[in-house]
């Protein structure tokens, strides 16, 4: 029993054993495997730190150092823009426009901002989440929404500023047009960079300003200077901590041009809110004294936001973006002064020669008429200061329409001034066609009618009052064709350099006298009144079927030694006696003003 007792115990022993060992095991791998995950947790984050540190230190850094410093760019001074003596044209003034930083918040977070913004700054919430999105959203550089916001819209921004994360309001320099839209169309304006010229110019940053139109694109390198930039450090809250850096930025260059201010004045106040054109130039260079067309407009609404209706109106039936000193017009009896050059050069005439003019003349079969009753038998200078129809229509159609088209662009007229020079937009050249080029251009045949209507400038013969202010000066300087610029450096240069045509002295002297006659005794004697030294000129009535007839004059003064020649339209003035001698008097009057001269206030 008690051996049998013995056994019995001594198994009971050794299962008891067995079960113990099991559990110690159990429990021995229990540990091992929580000790291999607590090891694989801490392990982890030392390798991803490792990593970060020695692998990917220098791009993190970099990462960090971005996520706390603003690049910011700075605006350069664009360079004024001079009148001749130095008065200012364009210059800059301070104002404050609006950025946005995109990386500052989502794009689900931008489009409630952008609706909380709309209405303060006045843009549609749809256009600035366009800007933003246009720039990326992890963009580091800001996006300006609006520029030369008012006092009103900065107080109210400023209000918001705890709900406005990511908007700045930012002081820079804005163009400024001190004279408002006086010569507009020259000066142009300006406006951002768009994608295509940021794409032309890598150099050039986000919301860069550049000329878009007139002198301010024509020159636009000289004038924009060079961009800096500044490194701004900021909290968390994109609040300014301190400037780490600047790369200071080169102010553009002035550039002066032969404008004259005063007579810039003068000629748009005397043409007032009428239709029309008014071209002064130096008879001797070919230097722009004046250039004015209306209407016009302010280049300074360009500066910041246009508003709808002030759009509206640049797009209106006037077409103020049009400069109509370089749009083609039928010029009238200014024309007859090319006639009389084709007359004499042709060989069909002599400076002496005579025609009988009278109240009509048939050509053709077809009866064409005088203004009056006929003058009887005159030669050209009579023929001028009077206007006679008549007399030029016979020396039109002996001369014919190609001497009439190869002289009118000899004087100027027609492509051979380099009108890139001036860096005007939508400029045209004038066209005086001959038979082939009609035929060519509007596939119709040439007809006695044509040359006619060409021999008084109407019909098919258009030209620009630029165009007709240098074929003026060509009479008045002794047969030299000046090239028209605006740039002061340019005058006296190669690239402005005037051409002497193949008209002959004694062909130019009798038409000189013929226009001093027109001011002394004929449809310009108003011109003579003592207020200005005795000049030359001729005017021009021009029909227009089915509106008023367009009012044109053209001149130069002093009629013994010229300094200046002149060419101004009026739509639907009338006479040009009228209407558009007495704009070119007042112009006449601001220029020898300033060279001293003293009225004698004689009556003419």
């Amino acid at each position: 029993m008690a051996s049998d007792f013995s056994f019995k115990s001594q198994v009971k022993l050794d299962k008891n054993g067995l079960d113990n060992t099991a559990q110690r095991r159990s429990r021995s791998l229990q540990v091992m495997i929580f000790m291999l995950i607590v090891t694989t947790l801490v392990t982890l984050p030392l390798f991803r730190l490792a990593e970060l540190q020695l692998i990917q230190g220098a791009y993190n850094r970099q990462r960090a150092e971005n996520n706390r410093i603003r690049p910011v760019s700075v605006a350069a001074n664009r360079g004024q823009i001079l009148d001749r003596s130095g008065k200012i044209l364009a210059a800059n003034r301070s104002s404050r426009s609006v950025y946005l930083w995109p990386k500052e918040r989502s794009a689900q977070e931008w489009q409630k901002a952008a609706a909380t913004l709309s209405p303060i700054v006045n843009i549609p919430a749809a256009e600035i989440v366009k800007k933003i999105d246009q720039a990326g959203y992890k963009s580091a550089l800001p996006v300006r929404i609006s520029k030369d916001i008012d006092v009103g819209t900065f107080v109210a921004l400023k209000e918001q500023a705890n709900t406005l994360r990511g908007v700045e309001i930012r002081v820079e320099s804005n163009r400024d047009y001190p004279n408002q839209q006086l010569a507009s169309h020259l000066l142009g304006y300006v406006g951002e960079a768009s994608l295509d010229e940021l794409k032309a110019n890598p150099e050039y940053p986000m919301g860069m300003i550049v000329g878009k139109m007139g002198v301010e694109k024509l020159v636009n390198p000289t004038l924009e200077g060079v961009w800096g930039s500044r490194l701004i450090e900021v909290n968390a809250k994109g609040e300014d901590i301190q400037d780490l850096g600047e790369q200071t930025p080169v102010p553009g260059k002035s550039v002066q041009l032969t404008l004259d201010l005063n007579m810039q004045k003068t000629a748009e106040k005397a043409l007032g809110n009428r239709l029309g054109a008014v071209v002064a130039i130096d008879v001797k260079t070919g230097a722009l004294l004046t250039m004015a067309s209306w209407p016009t407009f302010d280049p300074n609404i360009f500066t910041r936001r246009v508003s709808q209706k002030e759009w509206d109106r640049l797009q209106g039936p006037d077409k103020p973006f049009l400069n109509r000193a370089v749009q083609g017009y039928p010029v009238g009896s200014t024309f007859k002064i090319v006639t009389s050059v084709a007359g004499m050069e042709s060989g069909k005439f002599s400076p002496s020669s005579t025609l009988v003019s009278s109240a009509s003349i048939n050509i053709g079969g077809v009866t064409f008429n005088e203004h009056s009753a006929g003058y009887g038998a005159i030669g050209f200078r009579d023929a001028l200061a009077y206007s006679s129809n008549t007399f030029f229509y016979q020396v039109g159609m002996a001369a014919g329409p190609e001497q009439m088209s190869k002289w009118a662009k000899e004087m100027g007229i027609g492509g051979s001034i380099n009108l890139g020079l001036l860096g005007l937009d939508a400029a045209n050249h004038g066209q005086v066609p001959t038979p082939a080029m009609k035929k060519k251009m509007y596939g119709e045949d040439w007809y006695v009618a044509d040359t006619v209507t060409m021999s008084i400038g109407q019909g098919l013969v258009l030209c620009t009052p630029l165009e007709l202010a240098v074929m003026v000066s060509t009479v008045a300087n002794g047969g030299w064709r000046v090239q028209p610029h605006l740039l002061a450096s340019q005058t006296n240069t190669p690239i402005t350099k005037k051409v002497k045509t193949a008209i002959k002295p004694a062909t130019l002297n009798v038409v000189r006298q013929g226009l001093i006659d027109v001011v002394l005794k004929g449809t310009g004697r108003a011109m003579n009144d003592g207020t200005i030294p005795l000049s030359g000129g001729k005017t021009g009535t021009v029909e227009m079927p089915g509106h008023p007839d367009n009012s044109m004059y053209v001149g130069f003064a002093p009629a013994d030694k010229p300094e200046v020649a002149i060419a101004v339209i009026v739509e639907g003035g009338g006479f040009g006696s009228v209407s558009a001698a007495p704009i070119a008097q007042e112009v006449f009057r601001t220029y020898f003003q300033k060279q001293g001269f003293k009225p004698t206030n004689k009556k003419p």
